[in-house]
């Protein structure tokens, strides 16, 4: 698509410093969708056609008195910053202005901008103010701004309220006629916090339009089954949904036994969802379409964008640009559509020939082709869905979005996520974190190597595992089955091949086989044959009964040293897998609170065994997955038990005078001196001292995607040539210090020396660093790791620089 049917929002070079960061999707409180960008030149007669729909009590609000009509020319003149001292943000609906916020500097004292706010009169009490002011409080913060400064009418309630309900440190000025607000627009945590709930209850109200429609159009709709079109209408009729399915194809009466329509707006609805199965050129003017007749939510499953090069991605981005600004969300481009089980939708709006059984596990994928494989292996695996969203090139709806539905979701208790590439890494790691303690997220992400991945999901709770089979084992267990209260093990067996298998197993999983109580060990001498080995593993010798079974499960499950049990089967020569499998139901409902896995080695089918009502006990073929599943499920509930972590407000840090010192440096290395100076702003005094201990090093280096990446390792050999090296991603609590320090493999020889500095120092740079976004790379070496109570000694630094400035480019 070479030329868009509606206006493309790509930034134009020829700007000044254009700034194309702050062309960003958003949501209002109403849950519709926008887009908000900075005002251009061309955008004059949008600003015009603006001003002049605005009522009089909208204009009075704005000038701050009487009406009085401003010439066309100066308002044009509006559409032209700097985009530094000057900067306009607009929020559009379709081709139009929805609402307009704008700073302007104030010449006397830099760090303060005079703000004004102009929301179209039938946009107001929808959250456009709220939203707005985010936006141009995240830019003029970036832009060395502290202070933004209001003059609002004192009967222009709704503007007072998005002020004192921002969580932004708001004083008002003395009462009359005209209040005059400063807000200080330092991102503190509670503005941080309401913000987002604000976003998470505006993402909520976005997405319901498409995971719990009332109607649905599908446009492609073909006549012929086994046809992509065809399969999404009949899998809509199949999977029971209840509102309106519309096809539309204007060369057919009628698509899978209902009525066709040759076009949207013929439609007898406006329906909610759109999936749209053309051809890719088709596109754009469909969802244009689409936009006009008022639709919601739009799948494009279609293929040919963003997979096919440069220019195919650039018109998937004007796809997500144009959807947003008409108040659409979009799914897609190249996914197979979306699957809701739950009883507020029975919505399978997806060509896969394979749909789930209801259950408790929502999936986002993002791959479309591994989606058809997802769902084939679940049907196979009896692992019912509440939902899967095939997310596709993500260009709009995003598993962060997702995450935020799923967390209110009732019916799911597990969220699965297939993660090829982070749209926004820390919006993701501040959604996971307050979602996780709550509903486990289990996520598979190519690659082994990537620091940056795996810190991102130890901070924010995620099990991570690196296949699709490990993916779905988790799943499996957390899906019926607690998360074990400790790492301790027993393992029963009939054969001692599969045991020893299942001991080393546990061992490589984190978990624990310890020896039996002498209480337990005699309960099982008198139910158990006498050649029984009752040690860990419980070897019940070949010719166990599935009395033997439910005894011995019985007793280990009463044992308050053990946390969870691995049952292993090997049929002998006559087949008793159905009495020993209903053997561990009657001894696992007994103890609902310790996890029970078992896997039948050899025996096909066993699954529908362990299984009577709500009652599921997970199963495997081999002893090694039930092994790493439990320790994947033991380490999560250790970390959900640990208490959360704040970023600590830290004493003798001088924000002012560390943004001072690295303004004054050009990119590039930061002079010694400078660096010194630096340092000492964060409250870290550079100063050797004799190493009593082992040295280590701290260092930041800037990731593209993740942001500023913490990394600590002990000098020398340990790092350079056994890779025991810790990463974490700012900003870090106090939590993250404390485990990034204490993971090391080394983390022995850190014994005698002051951790609490240690982690403080930790501290420290994650808030430099986060101040300061223009450092590209920091390193403290060598760290004098000192006894306790004589602190940490550093000896060394170095800083590098980037242009950080509005329009600048790295280094």
């Amino acid at each position: 698509m070479t030329t868009p049917p509606y206006d493309s929002y790509a930034s134009d070079p020829s700007y000044p410093s254009y700034p194309e960061d702050l062309e960003q999707p958003g949501l209002v409180r109403t849950g519709r969708s926008t887009f908000v960008r900075p005002i251009r030149p061309e955008d004059a007669d949008r600003l015009v056609a603006f001003v002049g729909g605005l009522s009089r009590a909208t204009l009075a609000y704005r000038s701050l008195g009487p009406v009085v009509r401003m010439r066309d020319d100066v308002i044009r003149r509006g559409a032209h910053v700097d985009y530094l001292n000057e900067l306009a943000l607009v929020a559009l609906a379709g081709d139009e202005i929805a609402g307009l916020v704008r700073y302007v500097r104030d010449p006397e004292e830099p760090d303060h901008a005079e703000v004004t706010f102009t929301i179209r009169d039938d946009h107001q009490s929808e959250g456009f103010g709220r939203l707005l002011l985010e936006h141009i409080a995240a830019a003029a913060w970036a832009r060395g701004i502290r202070v933004l400064e209001a003059d609002v009418l004192a009967d222009n309630t709704r503007m007072i309220n998005v002020f004192l309900g921002s969580g932004y440190r708001v004083e008002a000025g003395p009462p009359g006629q005209i209040l005059h607000f400063d807000i200080a627009i330092d991102p503190q945590a509670h503005a941080v916090a309401r913000a987002e709930r604000r976003e998470h209850t505006a993402v909520r109200r976005s997405l319901r339009p498409l995971l719990e429609p009332r109607s649905v159009a599908v446009i492609g709709a073909n006549r012929s089954p086994l046809t992509i079109g065809h399969e999404i209408v009949a899998n809509l009729l199949r999977g029971g949904f209840e509102g309106g399915v519309f096809p539309v194809n204007p060369h057919a009466g009628q698509v899978a036994g209902v009525r066709a329509y040759p076009r949207v707006r013929e439609l007898p609805e406006v329906p909610d969802l759109a999936l749209v199965a053309v051809r890719a050129e088709a596109v754009p003017e469909v969802v244009r379409e689409c936009a006009d007749a008022g639709v919601k939510a739009v799948v494009v499953v279609s293929t040919g964008f963003g997979e096919t090069g440069a220019a195919g991605r650039a018109t998937e981005l004007e796809l997500a640009r144009f959807a947003r600004a008409s108040g659409m969300r979009l799914v897609g481009p190249n996914c197979m559509g979306v699957v809701n089980t739950t009883s507020a939708a029975r919505l399978a709006a997806t060509f896969s020939p394979a749909l789930p059984a209801p259950g408790r596990v929502a999936m986002s994928s993002q791959s479309g082709p591994l989606g058809l494989a997802v769902l084939d292996l679940a049907r196979r695996l009896r692992l019912g869905f509440s939902g899967f969203v095939s997310v596709g090139h993500a260009v709009d709806v995003s598993t962060n979005d997702l995450l935020q539905w799923w967390d209110e979701d009732p019916e799911t208790s597990v969220i699965l996520l297939h993660v090829e590439h982070f749209g926004n890494p820390r919006r993701f790691a501040r959604i996971a974190r307050r979602v996780a303690p709550r509903k486990p997220i289990v996520a598979v992400h190519p690659g082994h190597e990537d620091a940056a991945v795996s810190s991102l999901f130890a901070q924010s709770g995620v099990i991570r595992t690196h296949s699709l089979q490990e993916l779905f084992d988790v799943a499996l267990l957390l899906a019926h089955q607690p998360p074990p209260p400790g790492n301790r093990v027993a393992v029963i067996t009939n054969a001692g091949g599969p045991a020893a298998l299942t001991v080393g197993a546990c061992a490589a999983s984190g978990l624990r086989v310890p020896a039996l109580g002498e209480p337990t060990r005699e309960t099982l001498r008198s139910a158990l044959p006498p050649r029984a080995d009752v040690g860990n593993p419980i070897d019940l010798t070949p010719m166990a009964t599935a009395d033997h079974y439910r005894q011995a499960l019985a007793a280990v499950l009463a044992d308050d040293e053990v946390d969870a049990a691995i049952v292993l089967f090997m049929p002998p020569l006559a087949d008793k897998a159905d009495e020993v499998a209903s053997a561990i139901l009657d001894a696992a409902s007994a103890v609902p609170d310790k996890p029970v896995v078992t896997s039948f080695l050899g025996d096909g089918g066993v699954a529908d065994l362990l299984r009577r009502g709500e009652l599921v006990v997970p199963t495997y073929t081999f002893p090694e997955s039930a092994a790493a599943s439990l320790g994947h499920a033991a380490a999560y509930q250790a970390w959900r038990s640990t208490p959360a972590g704040v970023v600590p407000d830290l004493t003798g840090v001088d924000t002012d005078r560390a943004r001072s010192l690295a303004g004054g440096c050009a990119p590039g290395p930061v002079p010694a001196d400078v660096a010194v100076e630096l340092l000492d702003s964060y409250g870290i005094t550079l100063a050797d001292a004799e190493s009593r201990g082992p040295d280590a090093f701290l260092s930041v280096s800037a990731d593209p995607v993740f942001g500023p990446v913490v990394s600590f390792g002990l000098t020398g050999d340990y790092a350079d040539l056994m890779a025991d090296v810790a990463y974490r991603i700012t900003p870090l609590s106090d939590r993250d210090a404390r485990e990034m320090v204490r993971s090391l493999r080394a983390a022995p020889l850190l014994a005698g020396v002051d951790l609490a500095a240690l982690e403080e120092t930790v501290l420290r740079i994650s808030a430099m660093v986060e101040d300061l976004p223009e450092i590209e790379a920091l390193e403290l070496r060598p760290v004098r790791l000192l006894p306790p109570g004589d602190g940490v000694a550093v000896a060394h630094v170095t800083i590098r620089l980037t242009d950080n400035s509005p329009g600048g480019s790295p280094s």
